[in-house]
C-alpha cells in the first residue's frame, strides 16, 4: 500500500469484521514535534494477549478466510521506515486500539494520502457502522461523526449517493483549511 490512508481502511474494516459498531479514526499532524500519529479504536470483539503479540506476524490472521493478516505488519513496517512506532491495546470483549507515529519529516514517510475517500468508502460500505474521524494539524481541530449526521438525516441512508458526496466534500473542505 502506497498511502497510508489505506493502510487506516484496512484496519478499520477488520473492526468490522470483529463486530466494531464504533469505529474512531484520529490523525494528528504536529510539525512543532515533528510527529504524524495515527490511530485506529474499535468497540470489536478484542484480541487476548498472545492475538496481539501475533497480530504483527505477517503469517497470522484469526480469520479463517485466509491464511495470511498483512494490514497490521504492513502498516508497522511503513511506521518503523518513517523513524516511528506501532503500539496495539486489545482486551477481549472491549475493542482495539492500534497507534502508528511516524516522524513526519522523514523522507521514507508514506503520504498521507485521501482521508475523505477513505472515510467515505468506510461509510458506504457499512452504514450501521457510526465512525468518528478526527483531524488535528497543530493547533487546529476537525471532528467528523456519523452518528451526528445520521440524527440529523432521520429516515435518509447514509450511504445514498448525494449523503456520501456531500460527506466528501465536508471533509475535504473542512480538513484543507486547517493550517
Amino acid at each position: 500500500m502506497e498511502e497510508l490512508s489505506l493502510h487506516i481502511l484496512d484496519i478499520a474494516e477488520n473492526s468490522v469484521t470483529a463486530g466494531a459498531k464504533n469505529i474512531e479514526i484520529k490523525i494528528t499532524e504536529n510539525k512543532e514535534t515533528d510527529l504524524l500519529k495515527i490511530e485506529i479504536i474499535d468497540d470489536g470483539k478484542g484480541m487476548s494477549e498472545e492475538e496481539v503479540n501475533k497480530a504483527l506476524d505477517p503469517f497470522f490472521t484469526s480469520r479463517t478466510t485466509r491464511r495470511v493478516g498483512l494490514g497490521l505488519p504492513i502498516l508497522h513496517q511503513a511506521a518503523k521506515l518513517a523513524n516511528g512506532k506501532m503500539d496495539i491495546r486489545s482486551i477481549v470483549g472491549k475493542g482495539t486500539h492500534v497507534s502508528a507515529t511516524f516522524q513526519l519529516s522523514h523522507i521514507d514517510l508514506q503520504p498521507l494520502g485521501n482521508m475523505a475517500e477513505t472515510i467515505t468508502a468506510l461509510i458506504a460500505s457499512n452504514p450501521n457502522i457510526d465512525v468518528k474521524y478526527e483531524y488535528k494539524r497543530n493547533k487546529n481541530k476537525f471532528v467528523f461523526n456519523t452518528r451526528e449526521i445520521k440524527e440529523k438525516l432521520a429516515d435518509v441512508n447514509i450511504n445514498t449517493s448525494g449523503i456520501l458526496s456531500f460527506v466528501k466534500q465536508f471533509i475535504t473542505e473542512n480538513t484543507e483549511s486547517l493550517s
